[in-house]
């Protein structure tokens, strides 16, 4: 089963290309270590919430954009094995030392793969979600998203991913739960959308929040803690 490993950070709008530059150098090991894509996105329309939102999640200052990026491997066991690499390798090392953005914000976590529903088209675009779950509602939790994907790939999505908490630390400063208030047995989804386009995305979600089908009678989950966002692609390797 696919593995993902999912990151949400702040990082100074002044330090765009040094983040860039630095994301795909870091990319170019992920990828020697087994990672079989390693996506980097910059945040473009992320709104504020009231109880939640992707700017708190990892404290991010005014002069701050928010980066939501992931890598995906073929297992668990991939991914396991290449976290024991990059641990060892004087690159990573180096590139530990010239972040470009506070690291000790950045969030970070192992995912198992649930839903991934793929068109295989070019993505100009996403739509990332950070969602608490009741642990006793992960079957009607996918039961749900299952019935939705097939309305937002209608409507022009290229393709949507659910993936479900596996190996997610408690952060000293932010973490995953902290992101989205997660309480009890509630566990955290980090799922996203790709798009053509922002032009596509735009137009799609206009027709998806018009079709009644995208409504179901109760949520299995809180989504007034929904973290979600808006995001333009950096790197994609």
């Amino acid at each position: 089963m696919a593995y993902i490993e999912g990151r949400v950070a702040a990082v100074p709008a002044a330090n765009k290309e040094a983040y860039r530059k630095h994301a795909a150098d870091a990319a170019a090991i992920f990828r020697e270590y087994g990672a079989t894509r390693v996506v980097e996105t910059w945040g473009d329309d992320v709104p504020d919430g009231t109880i939640t939102d992707f700017k708190g999640a990892v404290k991010a200052k005014p002069d701050e954009i928010i980066v939501f990026a992931w890598h995906e491997y073929p297992s668990k066991e991939v991914a396991d094995a290449a976290n024991e690499k990059f641990m060892s390798d004087p690159r990573m090392k180096q590139l530990g030392a010239t972040m470009p953005y506070d690291g000790m914000r950045m969030i970070f976590g192992g995912f198992t793969s649930v839903l991934d529903e793929n068109a295989k088209g070019k993505m100009g675009y996403v739509d990332g979600s950070l969602v608490p779950v009741p642990a006793s509602n992960k079957a009607a939790y996918h039961e749900l998203s299952a019935k939705l994907i097939p309305v937002l790939m209608e409507h022009g999505a290229t393709r949507v991913v659910d993936t479900w908490e596996d190996a997610i630390p408690d952060g000293k400063v932010t973490d995953y739960k902290g992101a989205v208030k997660a309480a009890g047995d509630e566990k955290v989804v980090y799922s996203w959308i790709e798009w053509p386009s922002k032009e596509v995305r735009d137009a799609g979600w206009e027709k998806v929040i018009a079709d009644p089908r995208m409504y179901a009678d109760s949520e299995p989950y809180d989504n007034k803690r929904r973290v979600h966002g808006g995001f333009l692609p950096l790197i994609d390797a």
